[in-house]
């Protein structure tokens, strides 16, 4: 008996194929998290791409909103079939207005606009907004922040065996760019009171 244990001891048949039975599952995972990453890297380059391309497409006047979005559709789906885009435009009456709040006298110096404190209503709504934005292509010289949300099941499983990643893929792509001036602007906002 304790030759035979000795014998198998110093056998080697069959070692190579328990090494790779233990090292294949990380390598399998390795090489599948590199795919998923250069796909959805490479997915995020062609959106920014088309984003940049329908946006500067956008700040010309007498663009159709709607056929510039097709187009980026067309380009993201060329590459990522499944994907679900959502398209958003804000215009600016500057760059530096870009996602700033509305202007507020802040009477009772607590930070928010309330007990009627007046405001300047930057995006002509009647109420106090965190964002001065007005939805939409906005005017001629308006800046406009176009942005497009593109989410598409993962290309490989990595949700099953890699905690914190998602089943899905989501990411957003925006470009900030000037109107050409094709048309006179309007006054200064309107003001109002806070609720």
């Amino acid at each position: 008996m304790a030759r035979l244990l000795a014998r198998l001891r110093r056998n080697r048949a069959g070692a190579t194929i328990v090494e790779f039975a233990l090292i294949a599952p990380v390598l399998t995972m390795i090489l599948m998290g590199l795919f998923d990453t250069g796909y959805n890297m490479y997915a995020t380059t062609v959106l920014q791409g088309a984003v940049q391309k329908a946006g500067r497409d956008s700040s010309i006047e007498g663009s159709v909103p709607s056929v510039l979005d097709q187009q980026v559709s067309n380009q993201v789906h060329n590459v990522v079939r499944g994907a679900s885009l959502t398209f958003e435009r804000k215009a600016y009456e500057n760059f530096s207005d870009v996602s700033r709040a509305e202007d507020f006298n802040d009477l009772n110096s607590d930070g928010i606009c309330n007990d009627n404190e007046p405001f300047e209503d930057a995006n002509g709504n009647g109420t106090w907004d965190a964002d001065r934005a007005v939805l939409g292509q906005g005017g001629a010289r308006d800046a406009v922040l176009y942005s497009v949300t593109m989410d598409y099941p993962r290309s490989f499983p990595l949700a099953r065996y890699v905690p914190g990643i998602g089943e899905n893929f989501t990411v957003t792509a925006e470009t900030v760019l000037r109107n050409q001036p094709y048309e006179n602007v309007g006054g200064a906002p309107a003001t109002g009171n806070c609720a």
